[in-house]
């Protein structure tokens, strides 16, 4: 396990991925989904419903489940890392790659459970296109400037 790994990479990776859902979480979620979630109010919190969304209520809970997930990233790259070949943002952005799919596959599974329209999950996936390529770019390359490979 290679502390800086997780915790400079997962840094990258967060600032990164936050930076960019800054200009695609109004165009996707206050724009283009905006009647799609009022149709299906049900699935969504209570502070995200009213007019206007509050959004404060929720920001501690979306940082810390957004920083944890970042860090749980960065130890998953770093553990798969070997797999990968070219300089740092190169590899990063192969696992991000890799990610996609995966994520492309829970999609598709869940929208068997939950009955969220088709559009949801596609523009949610286009979204997660957005920001998990150059995040997972940053990561690799913070991951090979602050902790190259066999050093912890």
């Amino acid at each position: 396990m290679n502390l800086k790994l997780i915790v400079i990479g997962g840094l990258a990776w967060y600032v990164v991925a936050f930076a960019v859902s800054m200009v695609t979480g109004p165009f996707v979620h206050q724009g283009v989904l905006a009647d799609a979630y009022v149709a299906t109010a049900a699935y969504w919190r209570p502070e995200l419903m009213k007019t206007p969304p509050d959004m404060a209520a929720l920001m501690p809970r979306w940082i810390a489940t957004g920083l944890v997930a970042a860090f749980i990233t960065a130890f998953v790259y770093g553990w798969v890392r070997p797999a990968f070949t070219g300089s740092g943002w190169l590899r990063g952005l192969k696992f991000g790659v890799v990610l996609l799919l995966l994520s492309a596959c829970a999609m598709l599974a869940w929208s068997g459970v939950f009955g969220l329209p088709d559009r949801i999950w596609g523009w949610w996936f286009a979204e997660s296109v957005v920001y998990t390529l150059p995040a997972a770019a940053a990561l690799g390359w913070a991951a090979q400037r602050f902790a190259p490979e066999g050093r912890l």
